[in-house]
Formats: C-alpha cells, sequence, structure tokens
C-alpha cells in the first residue's frame, strides 16, 4: 500500500476513496458520542459499497444483550470496544464469508466514545478499534487506539471523534506497511489542541514486526499525546486504565544500563512509601519513566533525534526486571505531578538521587512561569506527594537532605517541606552501591572490561550479553570460568558520582 503520506487529503475524500475500493466491505458499530464516523461515509457517497450495517446499542441494556455484560459495567472502555469488535467481526464472516470472501477484505469499525455532558463536568474520550483483513479469506488484524477529546463544545468533539475515525479507517488500509506514517495520518484535519492519542496497538499477522513500545515512543515524541504506558509484556496500556485509583510510585532516570544504584532506589524508596500510613498497599503501582530528553545523549539539543534501537535496548533491561515503563514529555518534576493527579487522588511517591533535589530547588528551571519556583512548588507539593532522596557521594562524603543547603531566600520554605514531611531521606540504602557512576559502567560494557557485571543486577547483564546490547561485543568469548560474582575482588575503577 501507499507508503507516502498525503497530508492534503481530506476526511471526505478518504472515506470516498474507501467507499470505492471494491474489496473493503464491513460494518460500524458506535456507542455514545461516536455516530460521526459512519455519518462520514454515508455522506461521501458510494457507501452501499462498502457498508454492510451500522448501529449503535445506545442503551445499556441493549449494549450488554449484544456484547455481553462487562465485569466492571464501564462502558467507555477498551473491554467493551474488544467484545464489540469480536461480535461484529464474527457476524460478518458467517453471514458473508461464503458469499463474497474470495473477493472482499472485511472490516469491523468500533468505538465506544463520552462527549461532554451538559454540564461539562466530564473528561471527553474514548476508545476506537478496526479489525480488518488486508487480503482476502486472510487472517485479520486490529488496532485500538484511545482518545482524549480536548474541545470545549459537545458537537465539537463529536466531529473530531468523526474524523479521527475516517483517519484510523483509511491508515489500516492504505499506510499500513509503514506504521510512522500510519500514526502521523491520524492528525490529519486535526489539531493537536482537540485530540490527544495516548494509547495505540497493532496486533495480528501484518504487524508482527511492529514493536508497541516503539509506539508509544513516537506518541510522546510527535506530540500526540504528553504521556504513554506500557507493561512487562511490551503491551500498550491507557494510562488512566493503569493509574485510575491507584497509588504511584515513580522512579526517573535514563537506565543507560540500568545498575544496582537503580534497583536499590527503588527497591528502597518503595519500601518506604508503604510505610507510609495513608498508602494502601493493595492499590500501589510502581513506574520507571523515561522522559524524551533522558532519551537523548547527555547535553543533546532539544531537537536531537532518538536512537530508537538505544531507547529498545533501555526498555528490554526494564521489561526483563518486570517493570511498567512510562514515557512522557514531563521535563520538570512538577509537570509530572499534575499529569498524575488528574488521574489519582490517592498519594504519590518520587523517588529521585540528591543530584534532583538541588534541580528542583533551581530557580533557573522556572524563568518560564510568571510564579517562578513558588508556582511550580504549588503544583509540585499541594498535593499528596511526598519525595524520598537517595543518597549521593562527592569527595568521600555523602550528600542528603541534611546536607542540602538551598539558596538563603529558600531555606525556610526547604525547612516547611520537611517540617510537614513533604521531603524525606531514604534510609537502609546499600552504600556500597555509592560509588558506582551509570556513564562509567557503560563506558566498561563498551570496552569488554573485566567485571562490569557486578555493578548490574544478575538479570541484567545475562540480557546484555544474550543481546549484544550497550555496545557489549558479543564476538569476544565469554570465559566461562568466571562470572560476575566471581569479579566481586576484581572490579575495575570507577569515578565516584
Amino acid at each position: 500500500m501507499n507508503a507516502i503520506h498525503n497530508k492534503d487529503i481530506g476526511t471526505k475524500q478518504k472515506a470516498l476513496a474507501i467507499n470505492l475500493d471494491p474489496k473493503i466491505y464491513g460494518s460500524f458499530a458506535e456507542i455514545g458520542a461516536g455516530q460521526d464516523v459512519a455519518a462520514n461515509f454515508f455522506k461521501a457517497g458510494a457507501s452501499s459499497g462498502t457498508i454492510a450495517k451500522t448501529m449503535s446499542a445506545y442503551d445499556m441494556v441493549f449494549s450488554d444483550a449484544i456484547y455481553g455484560v462487562q465485569a466492571t459495567r464501564r462502558y467507555v472502555s477498551e473491554a467493551r470496544l474488544i467484545s464489540m469488535l469480536d461480535h461484529e467481526y464474527g457476524l460478518l464472516i458467517e453471514r458473508l464469508a461464503a458469499q463474497r470472501g474470495d473477493s472482499t477484505t472485511f472490516f469491523a469499525f468500533s468505538d465506544t466514545v463520552s462527549a461532554l455532558n451538559y454540564n461539562k463536568t466530564n473528561d471527553g474520550h474514548g476508545w476506537m478499534g478496526v479489525r480488518f483483513q488486508l487480503t482476502p479469506n486472510g487472517p485479520f488484524n486490529d488496532v485500538v487506539i484511545h482518545v482524549n477529546l480536548l474541545d470545549n463544545d459537545t458537537n465539537l468533539q463529536q466531529q473530531a471523534a468523526g474524523i479521527l475515525g475516517v483517519n484510523l479507517m483509511y491508515a489500516c488500509f492504505y499506510y499500513n506497511e509503514i506504521p510512522p506514517v500510519f500514526l502521523l495520518s491520524l492528525m490529519d484535519n486535526l489539531s493537536r489542541d482537540r485530540i490527544q492519542i495516548d494509547m495505540i496497538r497493532f496486533e495480528g499477522p501484518d504487524f508482527t514486526k511492529v514493536d508497541n513500545r516503539l509506539m508509544s515512543l513516537h506518541l510522546v515524541k510527535y506530540g500526540f499525546s504528553d504521556a504513554a504506558v506500557f507493561g512487562p509484556d511490551g503491551k500498550n496500556m491507557q494510562p488512566t486504565e493503569v493509574l485510575y485509583k491507584k497509588h504511584i510510585v515513580v522512579i526517573r532516570g535514563r537506565f543507560r544500563p540500568l545498575i544496582n544504584v537503580h534497583m536499590d532506589m527503588l527497591n528502597t524508596g518503595v519500601k518506604q512509601f508503604l510505610q507510609e500510613p495513608d498508602v494502601d498497599k493493595s492499590k500501589v503501582v510502581v513506574l520507571t519513566e523515561l522522559t524524551l530528553q533522558a532519551l537523548k545523549e547527555r547535553n543533546a539539543d532539544l531537537n536531537a533525534d532518538i536512537d530508537e534501537k538505544d531507547f529498545l535496548d533501555r526498555v528490554d533491561i526494564l521489561c526483563s526486571l518486570g517493570q511498567t515503563v512510562m514515557i512522557s514529555n514531563f521535563h520538570e518534576y512538577y509537570k509530572l505531578v499534575a499529569f498524575l493527579s488528574k488521574i489519582t487522588r490517592l498519594k504519590i511517591g518520587m523517588v529521585l538521587g540528591y543530584p534532583n533535589l538541588e534541580y528542583i530547588f533551581s530557580e533557573e528551571h522556572y524563568k518560564d512561569l510568571p510564579g517562578g519556583i513558588l508556582e511550580s512548588f504549588a503544583t509540585l507539593f499541594s498535593r499528596k506527594v511526598k519525595l524520598f532522596i537517595y543518597p549521593t557521594l562527592r569527595d568521600g562524603v555523602i550528600f542528603n537532605c541534611l546536607k542540602f543547603y538551598p539558596p538563603p531566600h529558600l531555606i525556610d520554605l526547604y525547612r516547611y517541606l520537611i517540617a510537614n514531611n513533604k521531603i524525606e531521606d531514604i534510609r537502609h540504602y546499600n552504600e556500597g552501591n555509592l560509588h558506582v557512576d551509570t556513564d562509567k559502567v557503560l563506558t566498561l560494557i563498551k570496552e569488554g572490561a573485566e567485571g562490569w557485571e557486578s555493578y548490574v543486577p544478575t538479570e541484567v547483564a545475562a540480557v546484555i550479553k544474550e543481546r549484544c546490547l550497550f555496545g557489549f561485543h558479543c564476538e569476544v568469548p565469554v570465559n566461562t570460568e568466571t562470572n560476575a560474582t566471581d569479579d566481586t575482588n576484581a572490579k575495575p575503577a570507577l569515578d565516584t558520582v
């Protein structure tokens, strides 16, 4: 199919192109505010060549009778969308495959969308998906997205959902060969202040080479969303679905590579967070966060490109340790807190290294805010947020909260935050890890120096060697008589942090 992104084609032209393609045939099932998708195909003309059926099970009782009762009773959810795709595509194959299956690529488009209510007390959002064939009698593929509708008018939100649905349909049949082009085309005839796409997932035999984790990166990189989340299995997840009504612990880093210090920060920070009296241990989600800036080389220009292989290398490590990963465009911590606080009202823990505490109290980072550092702190500390600070070793001295001295005019503010339990030192850390520097470990891996394995978790060393990550030279024979534990007394020299 066409791999060139035609940005000039309009919504009506896209719908008409699909209607005039004799191979494409299927059904539309829409719940809520997504009615404009099918309407666009009817208005374009020649819709009888494409549409076998349209329907809307708007009433909850009708919806349950057709698609089954959801355990959570949530109708704008991924689970409801998948049940709709299952049902509608199954009917197409059952009723039409024998008659026209040899010449038709069937599709089932479904959406379940909630627009602004009359009093505008909710956030518009929805799920859309297409199950489709690319060859007659072939297997099906799925593309599923979650969208946030940002217009402050119900009709405009419905219109935006209709355009997005047409873009999704067109991309499935005409831009399926190159996923980045597919992704960019979803915003055709829309603007980023109208919609946000914070989750997309490609599944099926025609998308076996698509890495959905990379699609998460692209969502944030292209500005379609400020954050994207995926699990240890690489499956993209919608942030609200994962984090709603949860306690959240976040550790931010470059993780290039993940070393023992990171694991000690994570384990001790989470353990300390769980000891907070207002934390329900059964409702805690831990996120390892990578920002766009952290994915670039140190001190790189903001417009510098991201090495996608390097990104996947880091993600492979995190996933191998069972981590849920967030990619964000929140360079400042207060922006991250603002985002998370819209999803959950429960307590949030931020696990930071001592240098990050220094960064937070540096006023130069808030020059663009009218209220400066006080405005940022109003967001960062006004909600149920607590910072857990992991110490740093400098010139033989361990620096922690007690040894932090902000500028004189901020000392009282800092003391206030300490006294009100907003900032706390991490206790019971492994002091033996403090002299390890991530960049030096990376250099040792690239050079194939003996003993680098002792600075990273055992699982991480195994993955690096197995997949030749971070420049590790796999062609160099591995000494089978020596392993990471044997080298504890022969560590290469590292500079202090």
